[in-house]
């Protein structure tokens, strides 16, 4: 029995997050428990609380998968969220005022509680619970896609900005605790607003090395998390995609060089787009397909485990650029499986050209 073994076998506990995966189910993952909708509250935020089953149907509408060969999320328990949270936290989501507050829906403080578990809060611990399982699939395959998850503004004890569970600091914990040769870890955040809930948890963490690309004018402006990124890059508003792009090459292959991780997890929020309401960024949908692109391939080029995570994004036509994403990785031979062609030149500017009235059709779906 290794040391890790050892002191998982004295310190773990049971979790049915960790399962084997068979070798015909591509790593990505999703459930249809993901998506929140209940009498319209969702729609007063402007997170698109539908956008991982849209999702989802373009990428089975594009036959890069089938309702058989991805992984089915499974719900994080309550002892699966105390490997990082504290009771005492927890305890504050059973009341719906906390739950208001922090998915910034003040109807729902108004709803028994036991709604709001089931409506609002059992979703985003299935998308955690997404993003614990697909931290250990991409140790195994080398790389990994949960179709949710990133709530980059939770901490062990605080929620906020839509983000009740800190999924990306369990993700690697649970690495760490229960998967031999994973000592190192790396976030590359690239959505638009600061991820300050990993930055606390792991503040004091040297076996955790954050890059953080973001608004320097948006929320949360959280200083004293600050002093947790070790490739702070704060843009001005209205960037654009060539100065972005240049930023994120130039910082992706500097973290990795001066850092070399045993995994990566790419939190890869689509609200830069040009018109989000809440980045203040002005990047195309082209940029931001280029701009995944060029994290997979150095997470690949090095032989680094990659988990990404979709996290912000706030307008209908996002799910959309996720999937061309998804697609474009696919084809630049950057992840297998699939149905689409094989590996070639760039195909960006041709899947963005269908995208508009793709998302248009769907807008409702």
């Amino acid at each position: 029995m290794s040391q890790k073994e050892a002191i998982q076998e004295k310190s773990s506990h049971r979790t049915q997050l960790y399962i084997e995966v068979p070798p015909t189910c591509l790593p990505i993952v999703y459930s249809p428990e993901y998506n929140i909708t209940f009498m319209g509250l969702e729609k007063l935020h402007p997170f698109d609380a539908g956008k991982w089953g849209k999702v989802i149907h373009f990428l089975k509408e594009e036959q890069f998968i089938m309702d058989g060969n991805i992984v089915e999320a499974r719900e994080a328990t309550e002892e699966d969220l105390l490997v990082v949270h504290t009771k005492r936290y927890l305890n504050k989501l059973k009341w719906s005022l906390v739950v208001a507050t922090i998915t910034e829906i003040p109807p729902l403080l108004f709803l028994p509680n036991f709604l709001v578990q089931r409506k609002v809060l059992r979703p985003l611990r299935t998308q955690t619970g997404g993003t614990i399982m697909a931290g250990k699939l991409a140790m195994d395959r080398g790389w990994a896609i949960n179709v949710g998850g990133g709530f980059h503004h939770c901490s062990s004890d605080k929620g906020g900005g839509f983000c009740a569970y800190a999924d990306i600091t369990l993700a690697i914990k649970f690495l760490f605790d229960r998967v031999e040769g994973v000592s190192k870890a790396t976030i590359i955040d690239l959505d638009a607003h600061q991820g300050n809930g990993h930055e606390r948890d792991f503040l004091d963490d040297r076996r955790v090395y954050i890059m953080d690309v973001y608004n320097r004018y948006i929320y949360p402006g959280d200083g004293y998390a600050k002093r947790a990124i070790k490739r702070k890059v704060e843009l001005d508003w209205g960037t654009e995609d060539q100065e972005y792009l240049q930023k994120v090459e130039l910082h992706s292959e500097g973290a990795l060089n001066e850092n070399r991780p045993d995994i990566i997890i790419y939190n890869a929020g689509t609200d830069i787009l040009d018109g989000d309401p809440l980045g203040g960024l002005a990047i195309s949908p082209q940029g931001i397909v280029k701009r995944d692109e060029i994290v997979f391939r150095a997470a690949r080029q090095r032989g680094i485990p990659i988990l990404m995570v979709t996290s912000g994004g706030y307008q209908k036509k996002t799910a959309r650029i996720i999937a061309d994403s998804i697609l474009n990785l696919h084809r630049q031979g950057l992840v297998e499986g699939g149905a689409a062609e094989e590996a070639g030149p760039s195909l960006v500017p041709l899947m963005m050209n269908a995208s508009v009235s793709a998302a248009e059709a769907l807008s409702t779906f």
